[in-house]
């Protein structure tokens, strides 16, 4: 499985923190409409990322729910009709909930920047730091750490968990 180390914030605003991504990033800004139906997984998360109606990524994913750095390990599989896999997905698994959002993209090496607009929640920023075969977590922990103090993220602004789970109702 493909990994990288994973790291959310909530931020004031995307237009906020435009200039400084830009300023770092090799390549972007990337505009991305993405539709994301989690569907119920025990043993992780599973959810189909919808571009278009015909273009898609189906993702499994494990990490561990906490605030800061963490490893993520992950498979995409592309489709190029999301919408049956959807509804197939729905009737086997069930859904567990569906997160819509404008992600701007920029690429910093190897580390996707992603500025998030989320519907219902708001704005936040994700780093994703794609580890090599057999590179240290830690080697990767460092790196987010260097771009969120250049992106000027403070330790209080990071989040655990998914989109998905600030989504839901709080019991």
């Amino acid at each position: 499985m493909a990994r990288n180390i994973e790291i959310k914030a909530r931020i004031k605003s995307v237009e906020k923190l435009l200039p400084r991504a830009r300023a770092i990033a090799d390549d972007g800004p990337t505009e991305i409409v993405q539709d994301d139906t989690f569907f119920s997984c025990p043993n992780g998360r599973l959810k189909l990322r919808a571009f278009s109606e015909t273009a898609g990524e189906l993702i499994f994913y494990q990490r561990p729910d906490q605030a800061g750095p963490k490893e993520s390990f992950y498979v995409i599989s592309r489709t190029a009709s999301p919408n049956t896999l959807r509804e197939a997905l729905s009737l086997a698994y069930g859904q567990c909930g569906r997160v819509r959002k404008h992600r701007t993209l920029f690429m910093a090496g190897r580390t996707r920047i992603h500025l998030d607009r989320v519907e219902g929640l708001g704005d936040f920023l994700e780093l994703e730091v794609v580890l090599s075969e057999g590179e240290t977590t830690e080697s990767g922990v460092k790196v987010a750490h260097e771009l969120l103090a250049r992106l000027g993220i403070s330790p209080q602004q990071l989040i655990d968990g998914a989109y998905v789970d600030l989504l839901r109702p709080k019991a």
